[in-house]
This record gives structure tokens, C-alpha cells and sequence, in this order.
């Protein structure tokens, strides 16, 4: 059976007998299930949502149809971000537009460098024109907001150490010099994305890797310390277009 089909179909049976702590390996990531698995087990899945007892968290009651394959971008301008489909679109673009232009001033170096490890998260990066190496960078914050707050710009965790999409801790954004020093300014989505951008800038500089041996963008955010969540974050990086050789 296709890993999507099995989750899925192992999803809807846990649902059906009303065990909810699993379907959420880590309170952040949701199932992954993607839009070309349509059959019986699809109308098992959400039947099986829909009879969720009430004492299940929200986070557990919210799956989402997730497409780990190139998606739609919410305007014809912009390259597909991961958030695309899972927020407002209005809300996504602003996210998308912060990126890019933070890659154009403070983030710049960042685009202008080739890590030694690029080939693994972005096949056509090497030959790739300015914007293409800029949506990738963008792409991968995208997918690293993900396992960092599941595209939540409110979330805290670590007991009020980090905040927002990707999960920064006031005092590393102080380190950075980013311009967002707070807890209430870091969840601030564009804020957020902007000073994550400046520290990657630095560490990927730094380092000439993204994440190889723990260093480069590792260095700051636990996600691509594991083998699970690194390996969905290549696999998305690697299907959108600005990824993709022409031809």
C-alpha cells in the first residue's frame, strides 16, 4: 500500500475507535495525505473524523488534506509556498512578498551562496536564476513553519521561550540584530519570517551548508535534526518548479 494510503487509512481506523492521541506523532504535524489517493478509504477517513469524541483536542480534530507535491501559488506572481493552501490567501501572500523582499535587502547573501549540501533540498539550485534560489529559500521556511508551529504566527512553546511560524526566541533575535525583539513582534508572521531570514543569511554564510552535520540553518531550528522532518522538507522543497531543472 503507498505511505499516503496506509496513514490514512491507519488515521480513519484509530479515529474509529476514538484514540486521538495518535494521530498526531508530535502535537504539531498533521497526517499527510495527498490528493491523488481518491478511493473507499477517503469516505472511511472522514467518517471516521467526523465521529471524533468531543474530548479530543482541537489540534487532533484538525486534520488537513495536506499536497506534498508541486502546489498552487496564491497569485500568478509568486512562487508556491507550503502555507498556500493551509492559510487566508491574503495572509500567505503577505508571508510570501515579507520573504522575498527580505531576501532582496538583509537576506541577499543568502541567495549568492551555493552550500555544499543545496542538492539535496534543491536539485536545480546551482544553475538557477536569482529569483528561482530566492522562492527556494522562501520555500524552505514555508516548510520548516510546518513542524515549527504547524503555520500558526501565535504559537509559543518551550513554555514561552520561542515564538511564531518559526518559532524564535526574542533573545536569538536580539543576537541577530533583527528588528523583531519581542515575543509579541515575533508573532508577527512577517516579522517572524524576516528575522528567520537574517539568522539563516548568518549561519548558512557561516557554515556553507543548509543543515549537513547539524550546522547551517540546524543550528537554530530542531526540525532538521530529525531524520522525519528533514526528509519531508527535502521532499517538498524537491518537487516545486524553481527546484526543478527545465525539461
Amino acid at each position: 500500500m503507498p505511505l499516503a494510503g496506509y496513514r490514512a487509512w491507519k488515521i480513519a481506523t484509530i479515529a474509529g475507535f476514538g484514540v486521538c492521541r495518535h494521530l498526531f506523532l508530535d502535537g504539531r504535524t498533521g497526517p499527510i495525505v495527498t490528493h491523488s489517493w481518491i478511493t473507499m478509504k477517503n469516505v472511511v477517513l472522514i467518517v471516521a473524523l467526523l465521529m471524533l469524541p468531543a474530548g479530543c483536542g482541537a489540534r487532533e480534530a484538525q486534520v488537513e488534506a495536506e499536497v506534498v507535491t508541486m502546489g498552487t501559488s496564491v497569485s500568478p506572481t509568486l512562487p508556491v509556498m507550503r502555507w498556500d493552501a493551509q492559510r487566508p490567501s491574503a495572509q500567505a501572500e503577505a508571508w510570501t512578498r515579507a520573504s522575498l523582499k527580505a531576501l532582496e535587502t538583509h537576506g541577499a547573501e543568502l541567495a549568492e551562496i551555493v552550500p555544499a549540501d543545496i542538492e539535496n533540498y534543491c536539485p536545480a539550485y546551482v544553475d538557477a536564476p536569482m529569483p528561482n534560489r530566492r522562492a527556494f529559500w522562501a520555500g524552505l521556511f514555508s516548510a520548516l513553519a510546518k513542524h515549527e508551529s504547524t503555520w500558526n504566527p501565535k504559537a509559543v512553546g518551550g513554555g514561552g521561550k520561542w515564538y511564531g511560524l518559526v518559532q524564535i526566541s526574542p533573545a536569538t533575535a536580539r543576537g541577530y540584530g533583527c528588528a523583531a525583539r519581542t515575543g509579541d513582534a515575533l508573532t508577527d508572521g512577517k516579522a517572524n519570517l524576516s528575522c528567520a531570514i537574517r539568522i539563516a543569511a548568518h549561519t548558512v554564510a557561516r557554515d556553507g551548508v543548509v543543515s549537513a552535520g547539524g550546522r547551517g540553518i540546524a543550528a537554530d531550528w530542531g526540525p532538521f535534526h530529525s531524520q522525519r522532518k528533514r526528509a519531508d522538507i527535502i521532499k517538498w522543497t524537491n518537487a516545486q518548479d524553481y527546484c526543478q531543472s527545465p525539461g
